[in-house]
């Protein structure tokens, strides 16, 4: 069954995608892990499929300042994935790589913002990695994008490139742990319909 909206998933194929979310984050906490030179685990990601604004509110609302990694998808798989970097996340990767901190994320300096741009581009290739792995695709990423603006600029991009396709958006969260603390992990993907259905097929469901 072809389906046109996000909405139309059965449990069976939402639990296949709670399925390879799971394993999409367990990897990238590995690699933050490799990164940063520190244990780092995931709690148990929640996956859901919410509207875009429902998804706005999961990550604290459109108005707060936060930074996030953009990448898009080509090939057999077509879309964008998102990184949202709240400032807790930002300052574990800085203190990590950097041995410094922020308070406000104006401070950051270009060589922060690479730092971040190349972390969040490795979690995001590391996840498709895995979903590629799983389903058999081939996908093609595009050089990742950095940005520091309200979560509601930043999720205008995705609402913008297939709002018109459909008004739901995968969102991926969980915790970091990492010494102890509770980093959020906020992951957003979204491939257009038409990839939808095939990764669907792919995964035999």
């Amino acid at each position: 069954m072809t389906i046109k909206s996000y909405d139309e998933l059965s449990s069976l194929e939402l639990d296949t995608l709670k399925e390879i979310g799971s394993i999409g984050t367990g990897n990238a906490a590995t690699s933050l892990s490799a990164l940063i030179g520190k244990t780092v685990r995931i709690q148990q990601p929640e996956v859901r499929i919410m509207e875009y604004n429902e998804a706005i509110e999961w990550i604290g609302g459109p108005e707060p300042i936060t930074a996030g990694v953009l990448v898009g998808m080509s090939g057999q798989l077509s879309g964008i994935m998102l990184s949202v970097q709240q400032l807790d996340f930002v300052n574990l990767v800085l203190e990590s790589m950097m041995e410094k901190t922020i308070q406000d994320y104006l401070a950051l300096q270009e060589l922060e913002r690479s730092a971040l741009t190349e972390v969040g581009n490795i979690m995001i290739s590391t996840f498709i990695n895995a979903l590629s792995g799983l389903a058999g695709l081939d996908i093609e990423l595009t050089v990742p994008a950095f940005t520091v603006d309200m979560q509601g600029a930043i999720m205008a991009v995705p609402m913008a490139e297939y709002g018109g396709q459909s008004n739901y958006i995968m969102t991926i969260g969980g915790n970091f742990i990492c010494n102890g603390k509770e980093i959020p992990c906020r992951l957003l993907l979204s491939p257009d319909i038409r990839s939808l259905n095939f990764l669907l097929r792919k995964l035999g469901v």
